[in-house]
């Protein structure tokens, strides 16, 4: 048990010498440069999970605000289907709703009837909400609450994995002249080493 805690604290060491803390006779400049460059990486990617999450909050509140403004021009019926479901046999592969006739009356009592889609398996006399427009035509319902919300979290985890892929091209584009510089830096260094070196071998 008492090894763990050191054995932690060593992480944290080499973590933080690999991130340019430290004294270290070997890290160049341009090494230093390019740790900077990765700890400012990470701190604007842990700085987009809020903004991601800004960002999903606004268009699930944007989603939210439009389907009560369609629920505000549309008025829900409650009907009953007038007949089963096909058999989900022979229907193609995927396939979950099927069309059938539904029936409701309207508020002075007159019957109607549509056709409309619903989950295959559904019986006669099932009862369904139908969403009609000003002409009391069926349209397609108006987005719940959960479906805002769903859509503002798949916004905000786009967003992040957006963020998060710009950051990381933006740090190696940013890498590539580091690069060249130390390549460049080696090879002068070669230069002068070379002959002393090939010098000792012989």
């Amino acid at each position: 048990m008492r090894d763990k805690p050191r054995y932690a604290e060593q992480w944290v060491v080499i973590q933080a010498r690999r991130l340019a803390f430290g004294r270290n006779p070997l890290r160049r400049r341009v090494d230093r440069v390019e740790s900077a460059l990765l700890i400012v990486t990470l701190l604007l990617s842990l700085f987009s999970i809020p903004v991601a999450g800004g960002v999903g909050s606004v268009v699930r509140d944007r989603s939210e605000a439009a389907a009560a403004r369609q629920r505000a021009l549309l008025h829900p019926v409650q009907a009953r289907t007038l007949e089963p479901t096909v058999s989900a046999i022979g229907l193609a592969p995927g396939q979950v709703t099927s069309r059938v006739r539904v029936g409701w009356l309207d508020a002075t009592g007159v019957s109607h009837e549509t056709w409309t889609d619903v989950v295959v398996g559904t019986d006669r006399g099932t009862e369904l909400t139908l969403w009609l427009d000003r002409s009391d035509r069926v349209v397609a319902s108006p987005r719940s609450s959960a479906d805002s919300g769903m859509i503002g979290d798949v916004a905000g985890l786009v967003t992040v994995m957006l963020l998060w892929l710009l950051l990381y091209g933006a740090f190696l584009a940013a890498r590539f002249p580091l690069d060249r510089h130390r390549a460049e830096s080696w090879a002068d260094e070669w230069k002068q080493v070379a002959p002393r070196w090939n010098g000792n071998q012989r």
